[in-house]
């Protein structure tokens, strides 16, 4: 598969999942806000890796609430996509925690 076409899939999958985490998400998810970081796509554009940023609350409980809605936000995704892409890619959320890492690294140089 080439490259480009995983990249281009991937920020197509990011922007559009941002969109649908935070019109949607007010609703679903109150009082946390829920940011799209990276998309990884498989070479055969089957699975859809998605970090999710997340602040406000508990990110491990929010990050179950999203799985429930995995198939509701993979219907919405489907929707948005439908002239770009023949099958939308099943999805899997992970929690980034780069800019955990990131404050840890900072600490630990001052």
């Amino acid at each position: 598969m080439d490259t480009n076409r995983k990249n281009r899939v991937s920020r197509l999958l990011q922007k559009d999942l941002g969109e649908i985490l935070q019109l949607a998400g007010r609703d679903w998810f109150p009082g946390a806000m829920i940011t799209v970081t990276k998309v990884y796509v498989t070479s055969d554009l089957s699975i859809a890796r998605t970090y999710l940023s997340i602040f406000g609350k508990d990110a491990n409980e929010v990050l179950k609430q999203v799985e429930n809605r995995n198939k509701e936000i993979r219907r919405q995704l489907g929707i948005r996509v439908k002239n770009q892409l023949r099958q939308v890619p099943e999805l899997r959320f992970h929690i980034d925690d780069s800019l955990d890492y990131i404050e840890n690294i900072e600490k630990l140089l001052k």
